[in-house]
């Protein structure tokens, strides 16, 4: 694997208390979360509502220098790019299902000065994301249905991890849903450099021990 893809865990901030959602994220920072993973959906795209671009733009407020990237479960993901943008995001990761031109909507967030990140979901083939990735900064293969937090991780979907990292040694690949340090194995091994991991770093006892874990686990894995 190439040797200067890092690794990199952004905790998902979806499981922790919203209504403190600075101090949290803060935390997560502290025990050394390397970017944070913000989930923002619709209720349209999925049947769930989170929070949109005014509330990623008080965190960045307050958090000046972190690694913000947004996963947009949302129905039409170019009608956010400017918002999101402006509140201060690094990479803007959407879902290629919904969208009928993928590569406009990469355009635009390039011309943002966002990175840009492709998503998705389980029942997507692999070949379906393939054809942009030359437009793209990082490939996320979604290891649940996006919409909820805390579900059972999907090993299946590390075929789509491995057929990337094979064919795409430089690509970013990150994976989100169920993982944790039962999992985390899994997911290094298949040749996931970015780690999205929710419920299994928000409520640990020891936050940064478990980041560390996670991230030892993917190094060691990238260095075989």
């Amino acid at each position: 694997m190439a040797k200067h893809l890092k690794a990199l865990i952004g905790p998902s901030i979806l499981n922790s208390d919203l209504s403190r959602l600075y101090e949290e994220s803060q935390k997560l920072l502290d025990n050394g979360a390397d970017y944070l993973h913000l989930d923002v959906m619709d209720g349209h795209f999925v049947p769930n509502l989170t929070f949109g671009h005014p509330v990623v733009k008080c965190l960045r407020n307050k958090i000046k220098d972190a690694f913000f990237e947004t996963h947009m479960m949302v129905a039409n993901p170019e009608q956010w790019i400017s918002p999101m943008a402006d509140a201060g995001v690094n990479q803007y990761t959407f879902h290629i299902e919904p969208v009928d031109d993928v590569e406009r909507v990469c355009r635009k967030i390039k011309e943002s000065g966002m990175k840009v990140g492709l998503a998705i979901k389980p029942g997507t083939p692999v070949s379906d994301v393939e054809k942009y990735i030359s437009m793209s900064d990082m490939v996320l293969i979604m290891t649940v249905e996006p919409g909820f937090g805390g579900q059972k991780f999907m090993e299946d979907q590390m075929i789509k991890v491995r057929h990337l990292r094979e064919h795409y040694p430089l690509l970013n690949i990150e994976v989100d849903g169920g993982v944790g340090p039962a999992t985390i194995g899994c997911c290094a091994n298949a040749g996931a450099n970015m780690i999205v991991s929710g419920t299994a770093v928000i409520g640990a006892q020891d936050q940064a021990a478990t980041i560390k874990q996670l991230r030892d686990t993917v190094q060691q894995a990238m260095s075989q």
